[in-house]
Parts: structure tokens; sequence; C-alpha cells
């Protein structure tokens, strides 16, 4: 794409500012693909509130390891836009560089517990198509994770299902401060983020 489908558009509304400073707490800016939804206020409304609904932590789902979650969910669907806006939001929250470096290896990293594992293992099979959820890693997570946190992990990952087709359609135009940590922090044969830059 030459030009994302369509533009960011600024907002003086006061309700979308108070919203908004949700992701400034998160990523530390606005997130261009908020300001696309814009065009449609209800939609911006909307997402911010699932956003902010999925996020909120009532269990021991950390918010690391959602952001990481949401990487694992975004590096399988192929969305290099939210790659670099989950790893930033994930060091933000608390993950280490080696943590952030080994995600890559999960499955075999001593850096993650058991309970990790099984999350970010959902969250991949989760997340292919078509969907590879089965018996064995249902019953895996449910001996890890109540009910309750069951629901907020999926919430993660249908959340960025959402934001992977929505910024990798959109060819949403990547913000400075997350393409300085998907160059910093992801491998560059991992990391393709031309699709969002423009000039």
């Amino acid at each position: 794409m030459k030009t994302p489908l369509v533009n960011p558009k600024s907002s003086k509304n006061i309700k979308l500012k108070k919203l908004i400073d949700f992701y400034n707490e998160t990523l530390g800016f606005c997130p261009n693909s908020i300001k696309t939804m814009y065009l449609r206020p209800e939609i911006a409304y909307s997402f911010i509130e699932l956003n902010k609904a999925v996020m909120n932590n009532k269990g021991n789902v950390t918010s690391e390891l959602k952001r990481m979650i949401g990487f694992i969910s975004s590096n399988v669907s192929g969305c290099n836009y939210c790659k670099a806006h989950t790893i930033r939001a994930a060091e933000r929250y608390g993950a280490s560089k080696k943590k952030i470096e080994n995600i890559w290896n999960f499955k075999t990293s001593d850096l993650f517990t058991k309970k990790e594992k099984i999350a970010l293992e959902f969250a991949y099979k989760s997340s292919i198509i078509p969907n590879a959820v089965d018996d064995e890693i249902a019953n895996e997570l449910r001996k890890y994770w109540k009910d309750g946190e069951i629901v907020e992990i999926l919430g993660v990952i249908s959340l960025f299902g959402f934001l992977n087709r929505w910024n990798d359609s959109m060819g949403t135009e990547i913000e400075k401060p997350a393409y300085e940590s998907g160059k910093n922090l992801i491998p560059k044969k991992k990391w393709n983020p031309s699709k969002h830059i423009y000039k």
C-alpha cells in the first residue's frame, strides 16, 4: 500500500480525549488505529471501552502476560503494526528484556512459568486459522486458570483478532515510538513494518 486506506482523524472531543488517556498510560501515545476508528465515533468509543474491560485485571492474568498474549496472537496473524504495539506495552508493563527476547521460544524457555506457557500456547492455537483449540489445550488451560481468567485470556486474543485485521487491512501508519520499540525489541527477520511506513 502506498498510503493508508483511511487517514487518521484528530478530534478535540472531550469525551474521546478522556478515553484516550488509557492509551497514554499503556503505550505513551494514542495509536493511529483509534484515530481512524474515530471517523465513526461510536466505533472508537466502543472499542476503547472493550479494550479497557479486556485489559482490566480481575484475577491472576497480569498486565504483562496480557500484552505477551497480544503479541503471540499478532505474530500468528502477521500484523507488524500490532506486534510493535504489544511488545512495547509488554515492556512497559514489566516484561524483562530476556523474556521479550525469548518469547519466540516460550514453550521451552525457563523464563516462562507453566501457567504462562499454557496461556501463550492457547493464544497461539486460538489465533491460527482454522482454529486449533482442542481438548488437550482446553484441559491444560483449566488446570492452571479459573473460568474468569480464561475469559480474560480469550478476551485479549479476540481483541487482537479485531486489531490485527483492522490495522493490516487499513495499512495504519506506525507511530515513531512503536516503530522504535519494534526495531529494538523484535528481531529483523521477524518484523517488517514497511506496509505501515509512508513518506
